[in-house]
């Protein structure tokens, strides 16, 4: 991580400290008149953030709805804003998220003397000198897919007007993980009017994804052995059906997966279109009214993501007597072998929309409120209301309570383990489209330095924040998350 992180640090210090060599005003001629402009931002600024992330739940989309949800996130976030000119603001942002995921694990919950033989794909180190070992979909592998590293970068531009009523904003960005890497561009647009009590957000993105798709083992290495359930991690390794009884893998009734086509295409596309009118309505209180239409396109399924099918027979590799027992967490060494992978269709809008309000109470006291409705023609409908209750308690110190409700419909094409049938068109047990509600509680404490008397180097500590949230699904899922982050300003 720290090999991305600093040397970004020390390319982009040198450019924060060039620029602080401007003047922070600017003296315009207007007839005979001359008028101080004030920079935009007069030094450069550094955020960093840090959080670490942990989950616990029991409806894994990996393994088709059911199965262990653990997964623990460390991430790190690095903002640099550099002031180039009076008017111009250039910022880079970098970013690096490190997980391991015990779901994203049973990609390849087998393991055998045929594992590294070809065709077996992720879990070729699972291999054991006595047979073949088959966890369950409550115990996560060791195989490649356990843990990876996302990581991603933007570099942004922004242009304000003389007057401070306009401003141009473009972005480029950039993300990768092990199976998939995102090229990304936006520009932004904003108008201050009504002597600025009235703001106007615009802007417009594009992603174009490209999927390097990762699938559960089973499903290719029988594609690629063509059908032969002797080959690879197959071979030498017993298939039971539903009763525990060891099946002729040369039979026609033998297991196979219904479909043998995976991803046509491996592109997915992106594009967002956001607008946010913001008006203060008086001296105490602030409102804002947003949306931001989302349109996707390209393999939009997760093809590493199971699906089992009600009208489908069952067959499984692992312990027999253990069948009776799949779907129970107590189950640590069967495994069922997949029907097909999620499919969902290839185009996707989404529309929310939302509100925001923000009333100052008094000098120790402000109200922020949110409401957001959101809708998509897969048939998912949501909402959002969050409440958060700034309270100074000291000089430099704001404490933050906040709430945040959330509930949803589910999608047209959610069912649970094996409730789905096989003459589906489209078919998902990822329970993030099935419907549920979710509790968010938080807190937050925040110091800040107006005057920056702390310093590191020639950076002056503005503010530093510590938050801590907890997560709640009616459908089982939990997590945690803490985050600790820093602005420092360069003070020449």
């Amino acid at each position: 991580m720290n090999r991305i992180v600093f040397p970004l640090l020390l390319f982009c210090i040198p450019i924060a400290l060039f620029s602080q060599g401007n003047q922070d005003t600017t003296s315009i001629s207007q007839g005979t008149v001359n008028v101080f402009k004030k920079r935009v931002l007069e030094y450069a600024e550094i955020d960093i953030l840090t959080s670490f992330y942990t989950q616990n739940g029991e409806n894994a989309s990996v393994t088709g709805g059911i199965g262990t949800e653990q997964l623990n996130d460390f991430a790190t976030n690095i903002n640099i804003t550099i002031p180039l000119s009076d008017d111009d603001i250039l910022s880079i942002d970098a970013t690096v998220s490190a997980y391991s995921s015990a779901s994203s694990s049973n990609l390849s919950p087998f393991a055998g003397p045929g594992a590294s033989s070809g065709g077996g794909g992720y879990g070729d180190d699972d291999e054991e000198e006595n047979g073949a070992t088959t966890r369950s979909p409550w115990v996560e592998s060791s195989g490649a897919s356990k843990s990876d590293v996302w990581t991603s970068g933007n570099i942004g531009y922004s242009h304000s007007s003389d007057d401070r009523n306009e401003i141009y904003n473009a972005n480029i960005n950039f993300a990768t993980e092990y199976d998939y890497t995102s090229f990304g561009a936006g520009i932004g647009f904003t108008k201050l009017f009504n002597q600025k009590n009235t703001k106007l957000d615009l802007s417009a993105n594009t992603y174009l994804d490209f999927w390097s798709p990762a699938y559960p083992t089973e499903i290719k290495t029988y594609i690629n052995e063509n059908g032969d359930l002797n080959a690879a991690f197959f071979n030498g390794v017993d298939i039971f059906d539903g009763n525990g009884n060891p099946i002729d893998k040369e039979s026609i009734n033998a297991w196979k997966p219904i479909k043998t086509t995976l991803i046509e295409n491996k592109g997915r596309n992106t594009f967002s279109f956001s607008m946010s009118i913001s008006q203060i309505l008086s001296k105490r209180t602030q409102f804002s009214i947003f949306t931001d239409i989302t349109y996707q396109n390209g393999w939009l399924a997760n093809p590493m993501q199971r699906v089992y099918f009600s009208d489908i027979d069952n067959f499984y590799i692992g312990n027999a007597s253990s069948i009776p027992n799949y779907t129970n967490p107590n189950n640590t060494n069967v495994f069922q072998l997949a029907d097909d992978i999620e499919r969902l269709p290839n185009n996707r809008l989404k529309v929310p929309v939302g509100i925001r309000l923000n009333h100052y109470i008094n000098e120790y006291l402000v109200l922020k409120t949110y409401y957001r409705y959101y809708f998509d023609d897969w048939g998912i409908t949501s909402n959002t209301f969050n409440v958060e209750l700034p309270i100074k308690i000291r000089d430099k110190f704001t404490l933050y309570p906040n709430y945040r409700f959330y509930n949803q419909s589910a999608s047209d094409y959610f069912a649970p383990f094996e409730q789905h049938l096989s003459t589906s068109n489209f078919y998902t047990s990822d329970y993030d489209l099935s419907k549920f509600n979710s509790n968010q509680f938080g807190l937050g404490l925040k110091y800040t330095d107006i005057l920056t008397k702390g310093h590191i180097w020639k950076f002056g500590l503005k503010n530093i924040t510590l938050n801590y949230n907890y997560y709640q699904r009616n459908t089982g899922l939990d997590s945690h998350v803490i985050s600790l982050g820093a602005k420092f300003i360069f003070d020449k």
